[in-house]
């Protein structure tokens, strides 16, 4: 089981991946196809469940439209 430290910069990511797809004014499944993901893979990362491949990350920020750094600082 993750650490808490973990799990709150898990949920932090998230939480701006959610702040980044509602600015760009797009739907959880609109972003999970332009990632080429699942939308329940999105869903578990956006909300902080899930753990995602820096690859992974790398196609959400691009589908997002934003740099990647935007999504975990």
């Amino acid at each position: 089981m993750p650490v808490e430290h973990v799990i709150a910069r898990r949920q932090s990511i998230g939480k701006h991946m959610r702040d980044a797809r509602l600015h760009a004014n797009l739907t959880q499944e609109a972003v999970a196809l332009r990632a080429d993901i699942r939308i329940a893979t999105y869903s578990r990362i956006e909300n902080g469940h899930a753990s995602p491949s820096l690859d992974t990350l790398i196609r959400i920020a691009y589908a997002l439209d934003v740099p990647l750094t935007d999504l975990v600082r």
